[in-house]
C-alpha cells in the first residue's frame, strides 16, 4: 500500500476579479440597481457578458500536482500573492478547487489565520473546548490535554478573559496550542507563527519537530527561511500560482533568492562619489588557489579582498566583514583593527586593500552571503549589503553515524580527537 498521504493532480483555483470603471470612485444605490438590471438584460442577450472588460478571471493557483508521503515535513515558500495560502485552503477543504483534485488520506488540522474558530465573546477556556471540537477532538480528549494546551500557550493568567481582549500574539499562541495538541495525521500551518515572540516560535518549532518525529505530516507556509530550513528537508517554491521548483529545501531557497535578484555575486563600481569620504572600489572572493570564484571547496581556506579609496583622512575606521547563511543567520563578524596590531583605524588619502581570510574545514556545506561595512562608531562611510553569495561544497559525504539534524548546522569543524585506553578494569 502506498504511503502517500497528500496527493493533488492539476489543482487550480480561479476567482472573478471586478474592476471599477474609470472615473467612478463612488457608486450610489440607484447606480447599483440600474447596473444590476442592465447586467441581467445583457446576460440574457449575450451569455458571455460576464467576461466584459470590468471583470477579469484571476488564477490564484494553477496546475499544482504534488505527492507528499506520510511523515514528511514540507515547506511552501514564495512571494506574496503566489498562492501559498490558497493551496493550504484547498487542502483544508475550506474552499473548493476550480480544476483538478486533491486526495487527503488522514485527519487534518489547520492553522491558517489568527483566531480561526474562536468566538470573541467566549473566554480562552471556553474557546479551547469550542475550537478543539471544531478541529475534531472529543470533549474527553480536550479535558485530557487541557493542562498541556494551557501550559504550552502561556496564557493561563488570562484563561477566563474573553478572547476579544487578547492581543494577536495571545490569540495565535492559544490557537496553535489547540491545533498542535490535536495530534493530527496532517498539520497545515500558515505564516501565523510570525506573530509569536522568539521563545514561543522556538516552542512551536520543537513541537512540530516532535510531530514529524511521530510520523505526522506537516506543511508549513512561511517567509522565515530560517524556520523553513530548520524544519523542512523538502520544499516547494510557488510563483504566480504555479510550482516552479521543488526538492531539497536548500536548493529551493537558493532558487527563490536567485529569482528575487539576491543571487548575484558581483560588484559594480559606480564611479567617484564626491559625497563619500571613503568609497569601496572593488570586492573579490578568492579560493585557496587565489582564483576569483563563487564556489568553494569548504576543506580549504578562502579570502575576501576589499579595495577602498580614502579621499580625506579619517580616524577610528574599521573594515567589517560579516558572514551569514542563506537563511539570514549571522555566522560571524570580524573587524580588521581587532587583528592588525599596527592599525589604529587611521587612514591617510590613498587606495587601500584589506584582506580577510576564513579558515578551511569549518563551514558546513551550503550557500552563504557576506557584506562589507566601512565606518566608525558614529559614522558609516560606505556599505555593501548582502549581494555576495557563494557556495561551500562538502569535500566528503556525511558519515552514517551523524545525526539527522547534522545537515542543518552552520559549522562542520574538523577537530582533533584522540581516544586512549586509560585503565583496564580486568
Amino acid at each position: 500500500m502506498s504511503n502517500i498521504i497528500i496527493e493533488t493532480e492539476g489543482l487550480g483555483k480561479s476567482y472573478m476579479v471586478g474592476h471599477q470603471s474609470e472615473g467612478k470612485q463612488y457608486v450610489a444605490l440607484r447606480d447599483v440597481l440600474t447596473n444590476k438590471a442592465k447586467e441581467i438584460w445583457s446576460k440574457i442577450k449575450n451569455p458571455q457578458y460576464y467576461t466584459h472588460q470590468n471583470v477579469e478571471e484571476f488564477w490564484a493557483l494553477k496546475n499544482v500536482s504534488i505527492e507528499i508521503k506520510e511523515g514528511e515535513v514540507y515547506g511552501i515558500i514564495g512571494p506574496n500573492g503566489s498562492g501559498k495560502t490558497t493551496l493550504l485552503k484547498l487542502l483544508s477543504r475550506i474552499t473548493e478547487p476550480t480544476t483538478g483534485r486533491a486526495v487527503i488520506r488522514g485527519k487534518v488540522a489547520s492553522l491558517l489565520e489568527v483566531g480561526t474558530g474562536f468566538h470573541p465573546e467566549l473566554t480562552g477556556r471556553e474557546n479551547i473546548f469550542l475550537n478543539g471540537s471544531i478541529l475534531g477532538m472529543s470533549r474527553q480528549e480536550i479535558k485530557d490535554k487541557f493542562d498541556e494546551i494551557v501550559d504550552f500557550s502561556g496564557v493561563e493568567p488570562f484563561l477566563d478573559t474573553p478572547v476579544k481582549r487578547f492581543s494577536s500574539g495571545m490569540y495565535v499562541r492559544l490557537a496553535f496550542a489547540v491545533a498542535a495538541h490535536l495530534e493530527p495525521e496532517i498539520l497545515l500551518v500558515d505564516e501565523v507563527l510570525a506573530v509569536g515572540d522568539i521563545d514561543f516560535q522556538n516552542k512551536c518549532i520543537l513541537k512540530m519537530d516532535s510531530l514529524s518525529d511521530g510520523g505526522r505530516t506537516v506543511l508549513i507556509v512561511s517567509h522565515n527561511m530560517n524556520s523553513i530550513q530548520r524544519l523542512c528537508k523538502k520544499s516547494f517554491l510557488l510563483e504566480k500560482g504555479e510550482i516552479v521548483k521543488s526538492g531539497s529545501t536548500q536548493n529551493v531557497i537558493e532558487d527563490y533568492y536567485k529569482r528575487t535578484g539576491m543571487g548575484e555575486n558581483t560588484f559594480v563600481y559606480k564611479g567617484d562619489d564626491d559625497n563619500k569620504t571613503v568609497q569601496i572600489k572593488n570586492v573579490e572572493l578568492l579560493d585557496h588557489n587565489h582564483n576569483q570564484t563563487s564556489t568553494l571547496d569548504r576543506a580549504y581556506p578562502f579570502r575576501v579582498n576589499i579595495e577602498f579609496w580614502v579621499k580625506r583622512p579619517v580616524k577610528n575606521m574599521s573594515v567589517i566583514f560579516t558572514l551569514k547563511t542563506i537563511s539570514n543567520i549571522m555566522v560571524c563578524q570580524s573587524f580588521n583593527i581587532d587583528y592588525e596590531p599596527n592599525n589604529d583605524g587611521t587612514y591617510e588619502r590613498g587606495i587601500y586593500v584589506s584582506s580577510v581570510q576564513f579558515p578551511g574545514a569549518l563551514l558546513n556545506a551550503g550557500r552563504y552571503s557576506f557584506y562589507i561595512w566601512l565606518g566608525s562608531r558614529r559614522v558609516q562611510y560606505d556599505y555593501e549589503p548582502d549581494k555576495y553569495f557563494f557556495i561551500a561544497e562538502s569535500d566528503q559525504a556525511p558519515s552514517s553515524q551523524r545525526s539527522k539534524h547534522y545537515e542543518k548546522l552552520i559549522l562542520e569543524p574538523s577537530l582533533n580527537w584522540q581516544t586512549d585506553l586509560v585503565n583496564d578494569p580486568q
